[in-house]
């Protein structure tokens, strides 16, 4: 039995008249697409891809691989079938990204003698001294110091600390580690967003006709490469930290610096009759010069003692007067 079934309505849809409003409708929900992924997509990246399946739902099947598809059920390609399985199934965990940092103090005979055997050390694994600094002490109860900051690739790490402890005595040795994978793997997805939402928005500008649409993706464009820079810096800087390792060398010398001996009476005798002729020679020499800078000020010298000889003279010649018109006592016989 067949049954028909017939309907004479038709739908019928109003064509837009209004191709502007539809023209900004577009770019308006493009736009907003563009920023929503930009802000949802680097949380989707770093959201765990484990986990149990909601309640109430199938559980989803695994993707079914070659070797499974070709072997048939039963038989000695099962085992075959079943580590392909297996092997497919387990993800490949990655490295580790560390940043390790190393500190060493060794105590040492020579400092000068060290120190060029820590370059030679240093040059060979292909590394570079940051930093050198060489106290030297003011006195010989304090022992001479060095400090020396050096990077070298991260691989050649161990091999490196171990050469170096062989040039003395450790006293100090550690070793600190920072795990900083998750932030390049979170930098690394941001990135990969960024780039994303950068091409979604030059094809927005690309179709959009209107200068106040070309203009809003102009700055949404420039605010995300600015944000794409920012994360290339910081991801070049975690690398290269990365990459290289940096060592905190310190080096001490095994004994104090030998104070120098007493000199014997001879010599001091020889010492003091050395700076007692010095100090003559500088008396001689300054009452030589003293002498020619008299003679160079002599005339004004000569003035100024011929002032004071004139005034002298005539304050006396009014009390020689003075004297002389004094009368003279009478004599009594």
């Amino acid at each position: 039995m067949t049954a028909y079934i017939t309907t004479d309505s038709q739908v019928q849809v109003k064509p837009n008249t209004n191709p502007a409003n539809k023209s900004s409708g577009r770019f308006a929900i493009a736009l907003f697409l563009t920023l929503s992924s930009a802000v949802a997509l680097p949380s989707c990246a770093s959201a765990p891809t484990g986990g149990s399946d909601p309640p109430g739902m199938a559980p989803k099947s695994a993707p079914v691989t070659v070797a499974e598809a070709a072997a048939p059920a039963g038989g000695a390609n099962s085992d075959v079938a079943a580590a392909s399985k297996t092997t497919a199934a387990e993800p490949q965990a990655s490295r580790p990204q560390l940043i390790k940092k190393a500190e060493l103090n060794l105590v040492v005979k020579s400092i000068d003698a060290t120190t060029k055997s820590v370059t030679d050390i240093v040059e060979k694994r292909q590394g570079d001294i940051l930093g050198f600094q060489n106290q030297k002490p003011p006195d010989s109860s304090i022992r001479q110091t060095a400090t020396m900051e050096i990077r070298v690739p991260q691989e050649k790490l161990d091999a490196t600390l171990e050469a170096l402890a062989k040039l003395g005595t450790v006293q100090n040795r550690g070793l600190t580690a920072e795990d900083v994978t998750s932030q390049l793997v979170d930098n690394e997805a941001r990135l990969k967003n960024l780039r994303k939402s950068e091409e979604m928005v030059l094809k927005i500008m690309e179709r959009s006709g209107s200068v106040g649409d070309v203009l809003k993706a102009s700055q949404e464009l420039s605010k995300i490469r600015e944000s794409i820079e920012r994360i290339e810096a910081q991801l070049k800087s975690l690398r290269s930290q990365v990459a290289y390792s940096t060592i905190n060398l310190t080096l001490e010398a095994a004994v104090s610096a030998q104070q120098e001996p007493e000199p014997s009476l001879g010599l001091r005798v020889q010492e003091t009759w050395g700076q007692a002729t010095h100090s003559v020679g500088e008396l001689t020499l300054g009452l030589f010069g003293l002498g020619i800078w008299l003679l160079a000020y002599s005339p004004y010298l000569l003035l100024i003692a011929a002032a004071i000889y004139g005034i002298t003279r005539l304050r006396k010649q009014p009390e020689a007067s003075k004297v002389q018109q004094e009368p003279k006592p009478p004599v009594s016989n």
